[in-house]
């Protein structure tokens, strides 16, 4: 089989898990806002959360595509990852604040 056929069968299997594993992931506090009123997502929440994870499974497709070594692949996956906790714990409980909010 051709090196290439290869490659490509393997990025789209990524791929594909990458996108199941947003799916499952969004399906999480969908679920829970049948059972409890303590989660109350809106459609743009949805939305947000989707573009957030999908962009953060993309890069993440990216380092391993494209860094070499594993040294370097488990730093960038680190940041990455570290990025991904920040913008979310910011988007759900404003950690850093608003630099234009009054005293």
């Amino acid at each position: 089989m051709d090196k290439r056929k290869i490659s490509t069968i393997k990025t789209n299997k990524r791929l594909f898990g990458i996108l199941i594993t947003i799916a499952f992931l969004l399906l999480i506090p969908l679920i829970a806002m049948q059972f409890t009123d303590e989660v109350k997502w809106t459609p743009i929440d949805f939305i947000t959360a989707g573009i957030l994870l999908l962009l953060t499974g993309l890069t993440l497709e990216l380092i391993f595509r494209n860094v070499k070594t594993t040294k370097c692949k488990i730093i960038a996956i680190v940041f990455l990852f570290l990025l991904l906790f920040l913008i979310w714990a910011e988007l759900a409980v404003g950690i850093f604040g608003t630099p234009f909010a009054g005293d």
